[in-house]
C-alpha cells in the first residue's frame, strides 16, 4: 500500500503501518480486495459482510458525561452516559491497536450549508470502512484538503475485542462519543452504518443550539423549486420514494432545516436493499455500481451477482453510494424551505389510509410518537404485527429531550404553514399475512397528487377512529384503498384492528401530553 505521508501524530497515532489518505474509490477498493475484505459483485460494487453485526448496537451506544453538556443530554435508555475517565482508557486502547496498523484515513465534511459545516477524520483499519465514510459523507476539493482541518475524528477499530468487565462497556463492542474531545470511538463493530449515524447524533445534539432542525427525513425537490421531507424510520420507504425520476434528490436520510432552508447532512445515500427491482427502484438500483458498497448482500459464487432478495445474513441488507450517483440530485445539497412534509409509516395492522392530512395538533403527536410496525413472524411466537414508537423518527440518535425537535418542527410549520400528511406503506385489505403491501404506485400516486397539489383540491372526511382527513377521491388510485375499511372482506375486524392501534396511540401520546 502506497504511504502518502499524512501525520497522524496529533491524534496520537505516532508509528502506524502504511497510511492511505483521501484515496480515490478505485485505490480503496484494490486494498479492501489485496485484504480479503470483501469481494466485487457483476455490477461493479463492492460487498461486504459484517459478521454477528448486521446493524446498530444501540446497547453499545454511549456519550461521555462531561461537564459541558451534562444538563443538555437526555440521559437514559437512548443515551447511556459513559465516565471520562473509562473513554479516555479506550480512546487510548484503540490508539494503541491503531498503532501497529495499515490505516486509512479519510477527511470529510458534514451538513451542505457552508455555515453550519462540520469537518471530520475517519481513521480507519478497513479499506473497505473508508470506502464507506467517502460514499456518504461530503468530499473536500483537492484545494479544500490542501488547508483542511478535522473538527471531529472517529476512530474505526472492528477488530479490536473489548473486555466488558476490565473495560466498563456494554459488550465487545462500543460506539461512544465525547462532545468535549469531539472524538467519537467505533470500537468492535463491521457494521458501517454505526460510523454514519455517529455523526447525525452529534450534530442532532449541536444543531439546535444553532436554532437549526436536525431531521431524520429523506428531500427532493420539484422542478419549481418546491421542497418535499419524507420523514420516517428504516423500511418506511423514505429513500424509495424520495428517489422520484420527476424531482431533484436533495438527499434520503439526514437534513437540518435553518431559517435558510433545508440542507442535506451527508453527501450519499444509505439504501436497504431488501426485495430491491429495477422496476420498483430503478434510481436506486442504477447506482448500485463500481464505488458503491454493499453490506450482507448474498452474492452468488459463480456469476456474482448479488441476490437482493435474500434475508441469508439479514433483512437490514445496505447499498451505500455517494449522491451524484442518482442521475437528478441536486448537488448544491439545498433546497429552499418545504412546502409539503410527509410522514411516512410502514403499518402491518394494514388500518392506517395510504395518505390523510393532519391537522398541526396532530403533525405534533404523529412527530413525537413516530409510528411504524414490525410484522409477525419476525421473532418466534409472534402472530401478530407490533407497533414500534420511535420519538421524532428518530430516538436512537437525538441526544437532547424529544420535546426540543417537536419545538423546533412545531415553530416551523406554524410560522410557513406547511401542509403534513401522514403516509401508509404498509398494508391494505388486512393485516400482515391476510392483506397484501400497499401498492408503490398507488403510493407514488398519491405523493405525485399532494405534491401537486390537486389533491387540495378534493373533498376531505375525517377517519371515524384516527381523526384525520381522508381524501374520497385521488387519479389512480381505487377510491376502496383511500378507505381502508372498505378494502377489508370483514369490517368488524376492521373495527377491531383499527381501535387497538388507536389505544396505542393514545398509550404512547399521555408521555409526552404534559
Amino acid at each position: 500500500m502506497a504511504a502518502n505521508g499524512l501525520d497522524l501524530s496529533a491524534h496520537g497515532i505516532k508509528s502506524p503501518g502504511h497510511v492511505l489518505a483521501n484515496a480515490s474509490a478505485s485505490a480503496l477498493v484494490e486494498e479492501a480486495l489485496l485484504r480479503h475484505e470483501g469481494q466485487l459483485t457483476a455490477d461493479g460494487s463492492f460487498v461486504a459482510l459484517t459478521g454477528k453485526r448486521t446493524g446498530r448496537s444501540p446497547s453499545d451506544k454511549f456519550i461521555v458525561r462531561e461537564p459541558s453538556i451534562d444538563a443538555l443530554i437526555h440521559w437514559g435508555k437512548v443515551n447511556n452516559p459513559l465516565a471520562p475517565d473509562v473513554f479516555a482508557r479506550l480512546v487510548d486502547l484503540t490508539l494503541a491497536h491503531l498503532n501497529v496498523r495499515d490505516l486509512f484515513v479519510q477527511d470529510a465534511m458534514a451538513c451542505a450549508d457552508p455555515r453550519q459545516r462540520l469537518t471530520l477524520r475517519v481513521i480507519a483499519e478497513k479499506a473497505w470502512h473508508a470506502l464507506f465514510a467517502r460514499c456518504l459523507f461530503l468530499r473536500p476539493t483537492p484545494s479544500e484538503l490542501e488547508s483542511f482541518t478535522p473538527e471531529w475524528l472517529i476512530l474505526a477499530a472492528p477488530e479490536l475485542t473489548l473486555n466488558p468487565a476490565q473495560h466498563g462497556t456494554a459488550s465487545e463492542a462500543v460506539i461512544a462519543v465525547s462532545f468535549e474531545r469531539k472524538t467519537i470511538l467505533v470500537v468492535g463493530t463491521h457494521y458501517a452504518g454505526e460510523i454514519k449515524k455517529s455523526i447525525f447524533t452529534i450534530l442532532n445534539g449541536l444543531l439546535p443550539q444553532k436554532g437549526v432542525f436536525p431531521m431524520h427525513c429523506s428531500a427532493n425537490i420539484g422542478a419549481a423549486g418546491d421542497v418535499a421531507l419524507f420523514f420516517g424510520l428504516s423500511g418506511t420507504g423514505k429513500t424509495t420514494l424520495s428517489a422520484d425520476p420527476e424531482r431533484r434528490l436533495i438527499g434520503d436520510d439526514e437534513h437540518g432545516w435553518s431559517d435558510d432552508g433545508v440542507f442535506n447532512i451527508e453527501g450519499g445515500c444509505y439504501a436497504k436493499t431488501i426485495r430491491l427491482s429495477p422496476e420498483g427502484e430503478p434510481q436506486i438500483w442504477s447506482a448500485i455500481r463500481f464505488g458503491s458498497v454493499l453490506e450482507n448482500v448474498p452474492i452468488d459464487p459463480q456469476t456474482r451477482v448479488p441476490d437482493f432478495n435474500s434475508e441469508k445474513y439479514t433483512e437490514n441488507t445496505r447499498a451505500a453510494y455517494p449522491v451524484d450517483f442518482i442521475p437528478n440530485a441536486e448537488l448544491s445539497g439545498r433546497g429552499g424551505i418545504p412546502t409539503n412534509v410527509f410522514f411516512l409509516t410502514c403499518d402491518a395492522f394494514g388500518v392506517l389510509p395510504p395518505i390523510s392530512k393532519l391537522s398541526p395538533e396532530q403533525a405534533m403527536q404523529h412527530f413525537l410518537c413516530g409510528y411504524t410496525a414490525k410484522v409477525a413472524g419476525t421473532e418466534a411466537g409472534v402472530k401478530e404485527p407490533s407497533a414500534t414508537f420511535s420519538t421524532c423518527f428518530a430516538a436512537p440518535f437525538l441526544p437532547l429531550p424529544p420535546m426540543r425537535y417537536a419545538e423546533l418542527l412545531g415553530e416551523r410549520l406554524k410560522k410557513h404553514q406547511v401542509p403534513v400528511w401522514l403516509v401508509n406503506t404498509g398494508w391494505t385489505g388486512g393485516p400482515y399475512g391476510v392483506g397484501k403491501r400497499m401498492s408503490l404506485p398507488h403510493t407514488r400516486a398519491l405523493l405525485k397528487a399532494a405534491l401537486d397539489g390537486s389533491l387540495n383540491k378534493v373533498k376531505f372526511t375525517p377517519d371515524p377512529i384516527f381523526g384525520v382527513q381522508v381524501p374520497a377521491e385521488c387519479p389512480g388510485v381505487p377510491a376502496n384503498v383511500l378507505q381502508p375499511r372498505s378494502s377489508w372482506s370483514d369490517p368488524a375486524a376492521y373495527d377491531t384492528a383499527a381501535r387497538k392501534l388507536a389505544e396505542m396511540f393514545q398509550a404512547e401520546w399521555t408521555k409526552y401530553a404534559g
